[in-house]
């Protein structure tokens, strides 16, 4: 028969043991800093990609206006774009709106498409001309992350914008298109009840997707 450890022995079995984190890989000490020094963190050469994207997620809770220009220099970097758009999308200052659109001209692929997504986030209204001449990007991805942001930032103009580029857009992007167009149009209802039925009548009819085209109708009628 099989014998039974002594109870010691039986506790320690019981204890797992997990390995430890390696230094470089332990984010303990940086989410307990307050912005000046997550900042610098920021702009330390010798600081590790690990640390500096930690540091962007924290300054999404702590960052103020300091860490705007700090978070805007990673913005085109491969691996911490997304932490640096992580932490400016809840910063209250308007600089990190300033940010985000002047590398609208610097980008492209992955990256743009995650900074379109942060103005859309941000509800940024002074981006909408930049992003309605990116609606007909050849990029689909981009194309749409400009259609969705247009629609989360709202409004007569993006709404126009919309409706405008739906018309003549790729087969391709038409789905996400006309989606951002009754987005906008229902953003519309009651700010602007006159121009949200023009919309709604626009996306009640030709080839667009059956869901968009049906969703326009029962506005209508709702709204009749």
């Amino acid at each position: 028969m099989p014998q039974t450890p002594p109870p010691a022995k039986k506790a320690a079995q019981g204890r797992q043991k997990f390995p430890q984190i390696p230094a470089e890989f332990d984010a303990t000490e940086i989410m307990k800093l307050d912005a000046p020094k997550l900042i610098q963190i920021l702009k330390d050469p010798g600081a590790s990609v690990f640390h500096k994207a930690k540091a962007c997620q924290k300054l999404a809770v702590t960052g103020g206006k300091d860490a705007v220009p700090a978070l805007a220099a990673l913005l085109e970097h491969q691996e911490l774009s997304n932490y640096a758009r992580f932490g400016l999308e809840p910063n209250p200052d308007p600089s990190a709106d300033a940010a985000l659109r002047a590398v609208l001209g610097r980008l492209d692929g992955r990256l743009l498409a995650g900074v379109i997504t942060s103005i859309g986030v941000r509800r940024d209204g002074k981006a909408a001309d930049a992003l309605g001449k990116l609606l007909a990007h050849k990029d689909d991805e981009i194309a749409g992350a400009a259609a969705a942001a247009l629609a989360r930032i709202g409004g007569v103009a993006a709404a126009k914008l919309l409706q405008q580029t739906l018309g003549k857009a790729r087969e391709s992007v038409r789905p996400v298109m006309a989606r951002a167009c009754l987005i906008s149009a229902d953003g519309l209802v009651k700010s602007n009840r006159a121009q949200a039925m023009e919309l709604y009548e626009f996306l009640s009819g030709g080839s667009l997707p059956k869901p968009v085209r049906l969703a326009a109708i029962r506005a209508m009628s709702s709204l009749a």
